[in-house]
């Protein structure tokens, strides 16, 4: 299946990110953009999907339209799904899962529509010798969405597998862990240019330098995935694949003195960092020291980039002990950072507050279940 039809797709994201996902898409030549909720449709072949999975950093999911239809009770749901030639897609000795969603539409009960729609999968795969895929709700190989709205159903094929934020370097994470995903949507709309140092003086496990470093590099986000749920599909073409992968790795370019640095006052979460930073390779682009960020005074004249998750102190008493620490980096951002740029996610306005710096901008963000609001200023 080396993908040269045009197919109908549509790529997820988290809610506020369309516009910079449609950014990279469209950066990506990917063709017929439009813009959604939570995401961005495109027309293109599979190995634009492909692309798509390899390159998008804002990204979660590339799913792959294979049909609509009405289905306004459980054996037009069967029937549409039925319809299909699965063995396109699934052979007997793979295994599957049905994912769903549903809203206004008579078909609510996802478990329901789930059982219905495996029913008729499986009732259209099953071999003369009586072997049949097999559900696996863990690891499957294909993942099978199911999208009812107002008693319209889209059926789509998950071509991503893991999430995409999920770029196959991380090793520990620490109490509040920045996705992937969110840390490259901070990056783009910081406006780092990729040259100017950038200090994160609350690193946690190293996440944003990480993302930095990629960005910086031109490297695809998902050239350090150990594989993608495309390959398990049959017919999928493997040096195909490979040569897609090959040409992304030489379009690398690391530049020779990017500054990337990082600080911590645990430092048990500047060992995570460290060990993350050497799993994605980056270990002599990344500098990590454990620093307290009260005590935070860069170079002066640096005109550097700061970006940066200060913790929100969500648990009882750690707003308390939190407000000291954000009022001394606050003083430290306006003794030392006279011509800097600060990109700081803010999930507490109130803490937020004590940093006593306005911001130029503020974009809203959602960190998990957590409302944030990136803080954006000139100093």
């Amino acid at each position: 299946m080396s993908g040269g039809g045009r197919e109908s797709f549509f790529v997820t994201c988290p809610a506020g990110l369309e516009p910079l996902l449609e950014a990279e898409m469209r950066e990506l030549r990917l063709a017929r953009t439009a813009r959604g909720v939570r995401g961005v449709g495109f027309e293109g072949s599979l190995q634009d999907a492909w692309r798509a999975n390899l390159h998008l950093r804002t990204a979660v999911r590339v799913l792959w339209r294979v049909a609509r239809f009405a289905a306004p009770d459980p054996d037009a749901l069967y029937a549409g799904v039925a319809a299909l030639d699965w063995s396109r897609f699934l052979s007997p000795e793979r295994t599957f899962r049905v994912v769903v969603r549903s809203r206004d539409s008579a078909l609510d009960h996802t478990l329901f529509v789930a059982q219905r729609t495996k029913d008729a999968v499986v009732d259209t795969l099953r071999s003369p010798d009586g072997r049949r895929p097999s559900v696996d709700l863990e690891d499957p190989d294909l993942r099978i969405h199911v999208h009812l709205f107002r008693d319209r159903c889209t059926l789509s094929l998950d071509t991503s597998g893991a999430s995409l934020h999920r770029r196959g370097w991380r090793r520990t994470q620490g109490p509040a862990p920045l996705s992937e995903v969110l840390a490259a949507a901070v990056l783009a709309l910081s406006g780092w240019n990729r040259r100017a140092p950038l200090l994160d003086p609350f690193c946690g496990s190293g996440t944003l330098l990480c993302e930095a470093a990629a960005l910086a590099a031109g490297r695809a986000p998902g050239i350090t995935r150990e594989r993608f749920a495309f390959e398990a599909l049959p017919g999928f073409d493997p040096t195909a694949w490979a040569a897609l992968r090959e040409e992304a790795r030489a379009a690398q370019a690391p530049p020779r003195k990017l500054v990337l640095r990082g600080g911590d006052a645990s430092p048990r979460a500047i060992e995570g960092a460290r060990e993350n930073v050497e799993a994605a390779g980056l270990t002599d682009r990344v500098q990590l020291e454990v620093a307290d960020a009260r005590d935070f005074a860069p170079r002066g004249g640096w005109n550097a980039w700061i970006v940066t998750n200060p913790p929100y102190g969500e648990r009882l008493g750690a707003e308390r002990a939190l407000a000291p620490v954000y009022r001394a980096f606050g003083a430290a951002l306006r003794e030392h950072c006279a011509g800097y740029r600060l990109a700081l996610l803010s999930g507490n306005p109130r803490l937020a507050a004590n940093l006593e710096v306005s911001p130029d901008r503020t974009v809203p963000l959602k960190n998990g279940a957590i409302d944030c609001e990136l803080l954006l200023a000139a100093l």
